[in-house]
């Protein structure tokens, strides 16, 4: 497959004032207009699906069947589930109208926001490019979306199934290095909203150049996201599920469980299962699975490969420069200010922490950067709600990893420094629309209390009124 195309800064900047045009002609508001387009993209994915599979096998070595979870499915899902609920989002709100404004009517209408840029990650190239976009769409704008130079193949079949949907008219696809596109591209053109999703680092510098125009960012960043184990939990389910998420994509998942905060009553136990787990699921050798992935680039894999010195190693630790391949491992003994306990990991790398008292934990999570997610295994409900209460997190499970990002109904996004704004569902639809309000007067009747002159009986009235 060809990769991308060098960056032509002007040529692209000609597009995206194209865009403007169309946004602005009123094609892309109605109803029918939204609908059309989403079951486009939705038939285009369609038809385009082994590619994707090839695609990110080929960037990533990912299996197909997380392959086609991740980057087909829930994109699929996201589709089919606006498409049933969107005539129901664009519907105007009625809201109570106070008594000192009748005769009225007051209303909240859901607008557009314009031209927006959607700037998408590579470790779910496909997935956290559309998304956004379906949303985009859903809400009536027209969008510049630039996927990952670091999975190149996928970004190439991105581009293939815009253009495969008939969508380059209310999308324009950029390519080319992040750091030499983005820049240029939101200095250039003032965008009405920039939907970022990386790293804090690379966020906070979108933030910084969004806000010399006064332009709204959402920013799905990551975290140091735990995995709470109390000793009354199934030890063994506990494992098989934290595993499951930590290795999903070779652990390259923002909300995957970055550590284990285990009793220590029961971590031991916890130990030994998760080596079960992973024998179970990637057999003796996982280097040999077909069902693991694979670090993106040599960059990813020197951070991961680093990280194995600092600790005990109990599980794995078998790493391959030249395949990119760090074996499913499990951590104990890491000093809390080791670069594993300070950065987000984002690999097949579980360090295993043990505690006692609950107040230990929330010191532990408090120390690092806020959680994108946080997942809670335990049996006693008011245990649940401590950590609940007590820590901040964007969004999570309880006796489960990973599963809220599958449901189109809750929100998804991070707070503090894990990100700001959410969508999926009716929030994407929220974030890419302006809540306008609206009050509608009467055409004849009036109650003209708030002209002058100001008598003293309308000042009564007023007080009485408001007060």
């Amino acid at each position: 497959m060809d990769m991308a195309p060098s960056f032509d800064l002007q040529q692209n900047l000609a597009r995206a004032h194209a865009l403007r045009d169309r946004y602005t002609s009123g094609t892309t508001l109605p109803y029918a207009a939204r609908r059309a387009a989403l079951r486009a993209l939705r038939d285009s994915l369609r038809r385009n699906e082994q590619a994707v599979l090839e695609a990110v096998h080929a960037d990533m070595r990912k299996p197909a069947f997380e392959g086609w979870l991740s980057e087909v499915g829930l994109v699929l899902e996201a589709i089919d589930h606006t498409l049933h609920h969107l005539r129901e989002w664009m519907r105007p709100t009625e809201v109570s109208t106070p008594l000192a404004l009748m005769p009225a009517q007051c209303r909240v209408v859901h607008r557009p926001l314009g031209v927006v840029l959607i700037v998408a990650p590579w470790n779910y190239p496909v997935l956290l490019m559309l998304a956004p976009l379906v949303a985009a769409i859903s809400a009536g704008n027209c969008a510049v979306i630039k996927p990952s130079e670091k999975a190149p193949r996928s970004a190439m079949v991105v581009e293939r199934i815009i253009a495969d949907a008939g969508l380059q008219d209310r999308v324009s696809v950029v390519q080319g290095p992040g750091v030499e596109v983005v820049p240029p591209l939101v200095r250039g053109f003032r965008f009405d909203h920039i939907f970022f999703t990386g790293s804090r680092a690379v966020g906070t510098q979108v933030a910084m150049m969004a806000a010399e125009q006064l332009v709204p960012v959402t920013l799905e960043l990551g975290g140091k996201s735990p995995a709470i184990v109390d000793r009354d939990t199934n030890v063994r389910r506990a494992a098989k599920r934290i595993i499951w998420g930590k290795c999903f994509n070779a652990g390259q998942t923002c909300v995957s469980p970055d550590h284990a905060l285990v009793h220590a009553d029961v971590m031991d136990d916890f130990i030994t299962a998760c080596a079960d787990q992973i024998r179970r699921m990637y057999g003796d050798d996982p280097k040999q699975s077909p069902h693991f992935a694979r670090i993106i680039d040599d960059a990813r894999f020197a951070v991961l490969r680093s990280h194995l010195d600092h600790g005990t190693i109990r599980i794995g630790g078998q790493h391959d420069a030249s395949d990119r391949y760090i074996a499913p491992t499990v951590l104990t003994d890491v000093p809390p200010d080791a670069p594993p306990m300070q950065q987000e990991i984002f690999g097949p790398i579980l360090p295993v922490i043990p505690w006692r008292a609950k107040e230990e934990v929330v010191a532990t999570v408090q120390r690092n950067p806020t959680p994108l997610a946080c997942y809670i295994f335990s049996k006693d409900e008011r245990t649940v709600r401590y950590f609940h209460e007590r820590i901040a997190f964007g969004g999570g499970c309880v006796d489960r990893t990973l599963a809220h990002l599958g449901a189109s109904d809750l929100p998804f996004g991070g707070v503090g420094t894990s990100g700001m704004g959410r969508y999926h569902g009716r929030y994407g639809f929220a974030t890419f629309s302006h809540a306008q309000a609206m009050v509608e007067g009467h055409p004849w009747i009036e109650a003209n209390i708030q002209y002058p002159p100001y008598t003293a009986t309308k000042y009564a009235l007023l007080r009485r009124v408001l007060g």
